[in-house]
Parts: structure tokens; C-alpha cells; sequence
């Protein structure tokens, strides 16, 4: 059974922050998560990451318990690793101690290898008014698109 591929997405991310770097870092997970991953059973909805002890976590990302799993399921919103080498950590941590600046998950997605990979972004947030004109600018772009195509 040949499953379509996986590339879960956070449309809020780039709505509401300002994307500066992009960093791909690998998961820790368990068994029954990337089960669920390679079913597409994920969201990065609400989540963010911190460091603790110069490690790299995220937080709030849900993975749905794997239907299968029995007793070895895992909980669906744990704290989980991210793993980035020690140069790209000491950037990261770095990037947030200036003020306005997070780092958000931005897509999941998993490799040829078949690992499962997150894409996140060092962000600073944008205004009220920034947004209004990311989807203006949206709204123009679409229009022009539209007359062209006449």
C-alpha cells in the first residue's frame, strides 16, 4: 500500500510572523507517533518551540494517538526533541534572545529515507497592520492573475 506523501503544514505561521532563517531538524518519536505522521494524522496548529538545557523542543504539537497502538499509545500533545547540530542551536538561541523573536514550526514533513523532519523558522511577529497588507497584497496578486488569464 503506497501512502501519499507527507507535508503538514502551519498556514498560520507565515500569517502571522515575519520568517527570517529556516532550519530542517529531525524528531524524536515514538513508534506509534510516526505511525500516525505517515497517516497524515498531525497539526502544527498553536505550536512553538523553546529551548531548555540547550535542547531544541517543541511544544503543543498534536499528533493523533495511532488507532492501532493499544496500550503503547503515546499521548497526543507531549513535548518533543528536535534535533539541529550544535551550530545551528547556538544561531537559534541566539535569534530569540533578541526582543520579538520565536521560533515557530512551519512544516512537518518526511524524508526519502523515511524520516520525519520539521522546518522551523527563527520569526519575529508581525502587526495588525502587516497582516492587512500581506492580504492585500494576496488580494492583488490573485486579481492580477485573473486578468492575465482572460
Amino acid at each position: 500500500m503506497k501512502l501519499a506523501p507527507v507535508n503538514i503544514k502551519n498556514k498560520r505561521a507565515t500569517f502571522d510572523y515575519e520568517l527570517t532563517d529556516t532550519y530542517t531538524a529531525g524528531i524524536v518519536l515514538t513508534g506509534t507517533e510516526i505511525k500516525s505522521i505517515r497517516l497524515g494524522k498531525a497539526s502544527l496548529v498553536d505550536t512553538f518551540c523553546f529551548f531548555s538545557n540547550g535542547e531544541l523542543w517543541v511544544k503543543n504539537m498534536h499528533i493523533a494517538e495511532y488507532f492501532y497502538g493499544s496500550y503503547n499509545n503515546h499521548s497526543a500533545r507531549r513535548d518533543r526533541k528536535l534535533l539541529l547540530n550544535k551550530k545551528e542551536l547556538k544561531k537559534l538561541e541566539k535569534g530569540t534572545k533578541e526582543t520579538g523573536y520565536t521560533i515557530v514550526p512551519v512544516r512537518m514533513f518526511i524524508n526519502e529515507k523515511g524520516l520525519a523532519k520539521v522546518v522551523v523558522a527563527l520569526a519575529r511577529g508581525k502587526k495588525q497592520y502587516d497582516k492587512r497588507e500581506s492580504l492585500k497584497e494576496k488580494d492583488d496578486k490573485r486579481d492580477m492573475d485573473r486578468m492575465f488569464k482572460r
